[in-house]
């Protein structure tokens, strides 16, 4: 009891109480079933708070007017302060430490955000006429969380990229390491604000895009390495280029001196190249550019039999055939390993994944464990005030609620496994589809290099 003046509590505030469970449904079901096991796990509780409350109209022991008693109650009195600031704080303390957090279904916290987006979902439900369904109201709100989630995820892997991509080109072991550890943050952002995503459909969408953003970023890589590789080689033989215009390999002897020149541009190229990913791609359409006019200057050295023009010319093509497998045997090892960064992700993302699960069957189980707490305190009370029978009825909901409590945690744990094979089919598969455009990579690299001629290199 609290000191203070008088308080009115309008009768109708019980009724409401009451009959609450007569206009919100926990349910979409249109089944008639008790939906009290439901209403208790999640429902808050209620403190009821009597200020001198009374039923007796008098002052001083006497019969006062109604005008003469609201004048009474409203004069000042001498009263002790601090007693009532203490009774006050005795009284708030109890409510922070015995009012739980509130939660949705499964122990999900309702945030700020959370609740205003609810609030909204019950006021149009009920401006439409419906009777509001939390279970509604919660795939509705599960379905705005987890939109967010994917789009905060891939804010947070997109944010990263754009910053490394200022440093391109890179790597392709740098991108794929910042790629990990950015879908690792994104997956990370995703399960700390999603909630009953039970079929994967929004981390399966957040995984694909992060991957497309991915091919992206790796794509961008390759242009700029293929640019930095592209303005190193215009530099390197804008010599030989000027050479060619003057004509001075156009003359006897002129094919071994084109043929020197070429190898220092190749030496002083694959020195400052071998870190980037499209090297050898770019030189392999340098040589064929350059081999035009080596052609051309073979056959104009007459220093050179017919028979030594021959040779030459097969050597070329074995030069540039050979220059064809570096480049694609440097794409076979790129794409393996993009498929090993690729394994690695999805490896964390369902680390986190089985954390998520383990930390929502946790707060089921805590869930119905403090509803089962305030069902034994309602059979204890009934039990102390002599409702047997009632109490018995309780036993009975008691276990029915124990039986449904174990069948949901089993679902849940059969929709999480079901979750995590689906993503682990998913990588599979797409590891499938790599290993067989390997596959068919290595196959075609086998027969040139099979169908490859024997011969020396002039420029290597």
């Amino acid at each position: 009891m609290l000191d203070s003046h008088f308080v009115f509590i309008p009768k109708q505030t019980v009724r409401y109480v009451t009959e609450l469970t007569e206009c919100i449904k926990v349910k979409s079901s249109d089944e008639d079933v008790d939906d009290s096991n439901e209403f208790v796990k999640f429902f808050p509780s209620f403190i009821w708070a009597v200020r001198d409350f009374t039923l007796e109209r008098k002052i001083d022991g006497k019969d006062a007017t109604e005008n003469d008693y609201l004048e009474f109650a409203l004069k000042l009195k001498h009263g002790n302060l601090s007693m009532f600031l203490e009774v006050t704080g005795r009284f708030c303390k109890f409510v922070f430490d015995k009012s739980d957090v509130k939660k949705l279904k499964d122990g999900y916290t309702v945030t700020g955000r959370v609740l205003g987006h609810l609030a909204g979902i019950y006021v149009d439900t009920i401006s439409s006429g419906a009777v509001p369904c939390l279970e509604n109201a919660v795939i509705a709100m599960a379905m705005i969380e987890n939109q967010a989630a994917v789009k905060e995820g891939l804010e947070v892997y997109q944010s990263g990229m754009e910053k490394l991509k200022n440093s391109f080109p890179l790597e392709l072991k740098v991108v794929s390491s910042e790629h990990q550890r950015l879908s690792s943050m994104a997956t990370q952002t995703f399960m700390t604000r999603s909630f009953r995503d039970t079929d994967g459909k929004h981390l399966k969408s957040l995984e694909e895009k992060v991957n497309e953003l991915f091919d992206g970023y790796l794509c961008q890589n390759e242009q700029a390495s293929k640019k930095r590789c592209e303005d190193l080689l215009s530099s390197l033989s804008a010599t030989m280029t000027e050479k060619l215009k003057q004509g001075i390999f156009a003359k006897s002897g002129g094919y071994d001196l084109f043929c020197k020149d070429l190898e220092d541009i190749v030496k002083k190229y694959n020195s400052q190249t071998n870190k980037e990913v499209k090297a050898e791609a770019v030189f392999k359409v340098f040589l064929k550019q350059k081999s035009v006019d080596s052609k051309a200057i073979l056959q104009a050295d007459k220093r050179l039999t017919e028979k030594e023009k021959k040779i030459k010319e097969e050597t070329e093509k074995a030069i540039l055939l050979e220059q064809e497998i570096k480049a694609k045997e440097e794409a076979q090892r790129q794409l393996l390993e993009k498929m090993e960064a690729e394994r690695q992700s999805n490896e964390e993302r369902m680390r986190q994944m089985k954390e998520k699960m383990d930390e929502e069957m946790r707060l089921q189980r805590e869930e119905a464990e403090r509803a089962m707490d305030s069902k034994l305190r309602e059979q204890a009370a009934l039990l102390e005030k002599g409702f047997q029978e009632k109490a018995d009825r309780m036993s009975q909901e008691m276990e029915e609620f124990k039986r449904q409590n174990a069948e949901a945690e089993s679902n849940r744990a059969r929709e999480f496994a079901e979750l995590l094979e689906n993503s682990s089919k998913r990588q599979e598969e797409s590891v499938a589809m790599m290993m067989q455009q390997h596959r068919e990579q290595m196959k075609a690299l086998q027969q040139q290099m099979s169908a490859r001629p024997l011969g020396g290199c002039c420029i290597m």
